[in-house]
């Protein structure tokens, strides 16, 4: 099969290209349990880019001689083109989207229903993943689409979707009318979270971005209020909010500065999300203890969620604003990732 494979890191990311073109061999079935999706699209996620550069070798590549060379892509959807023979309520040809971790289901975090933190592969991270023609996953992981929806259109949900609807599902369960939520960035996942939360509460909602083309998505998607990121947003919140600041903030960006900007724009016993990654949260011990706010961390969502936002997305109460690239044009999208071009979701078509 075809697949664009990741051979060395980029710490600065700029190389001319980052990922290669060729010809590898197709993913086999291995276990009773295991399912072969033929890729109908494979979004490209910002953390792709952070792989790239190596900010999780670390975790995954510490020697950086063992996880090299691979397939990138951890938001897969596709059609079914094979499967073990354990494998039951699946036939050849079913279009399905991919939960992202592949896990055995006993352990005791899968036991509980958190497929994300359960024991296991993580493909496109730590193992072959679906910038490919093919990939490799479990019965486990597979959510069938319903008929109103392609491939190409929601494999983004399969990681961006789910982790902006995981972290506004536990907003939403204590937001209540006439409450605000911020949301910081309105790209790919901010746009997602917004009609999450539209969908499942009746807050405000106030959407901080620098770019006047993610806040135009922003009012498309629903936000009731838009803040320029022009160095007075915290201000611009603030007045918002009667000084006070927001019950939730759900950051999508977390790095350059946004991570002391979104706990400033959160109130005293709010509840600050941070979703995206790059840079460390500093805050005084003295200061959580005096306002009380929460700091929550948000990883991908479960199977189970993955299978909500299905169903929103069947409803059309979320809607992936996407650009489609070739397969072969996988470092085109990647570059146009990177340099901010893309407003929503890239997807690579095989």
């Amino acid at each position: 099969m075809k697949a664009q494979v990741l051979k060395q890191y980029d710490e600065s990311l700029t190389a001319e290209r980052w990922v290669d073109y060729e010809e590898v061999p197709d993913p086999r079935i291995e276990k009773s349990t295991d399912v072969i999706v033929r890729i109908g699209g494979a979004g490209v996620c910002r953390t792709d880019l952070h792989i790239i550069e190596g900010v999780w070798r670390p975790h995954l590549d510490p020697t950086g001689d063992q996880l090299l060379p691979l397939i990138i892509g951890h938001e897969n959807a596709g059609w079914i083109e094979e499967v073990g023979s354990e494998v039951e309520g699946l036939q050849v040809g079913d279009p399905v989207i991919v939960h992202p971790k592949i896990t055995g289901g006993t352990c005791l975090a899968c036991r509980r229903g958190h497929d994300m933190h359960g024991e296991g592969k993580f493909p496109g991270l730590d193992s072959q993943g679906g910038y490919a023609e093919f990939l490799a996953t479990s019965q486990r992981n597979i959510v069938p689409l319903p008929a109103t929806l392609s491939p190409k259109d929601v494999a983004p949900y399969a990681d961006a979707g789910l982790t902006a609807y995981r972290a506004v599902k536990k907003a939403s369960r204590h937001l209540l009318p006439g409450e605000r939520c911020v949301i910081i960035g309105a790209g790919g996942l901010g746009h997602i979270g917004i009609q999450c939360l539209k969908a499942m509460c009746a807050a405000d909602i106030i959407v901080v971005d620098l770019s006047d083309a993610s806040l135009a998505l922003a009012k498309k998607s629903g936000a009731d209020y838009l803040v320029k990121a022009d160095g007075n947003e915290v201000e611009a919140v603030l007045a918002l909010t009667g000084g006070k600041g927001a019950e939730a903030v759900i950051d999508f960006v977390g790095e350059k500065g946004t991570t002391s900007k979104g706990l400033a724009m959160t109130r005293p016993m709010g509840s600050y999300y941070v979703v995206g990654y790059g840079e460390d949260i500093r805050v005084p011990s003295v200061d959580m203890v005096f306002t009380e706010k929460n700091i929550i961390g948000n990883l991908v969502g479960t199977w189970a969620e993955l299978i909500e936002l299905m169903a929103l997305a069947d409803r059309g109460l979320v809607d992936l604003a996407t650009v489609h690239y070739k397969l072969a044009d996988a470092n085109q999208a990647l570059k146009d990732l990177h340099h901010g071009k893309i407003h929503g979701r890239a997807v690579l078509i095989p």
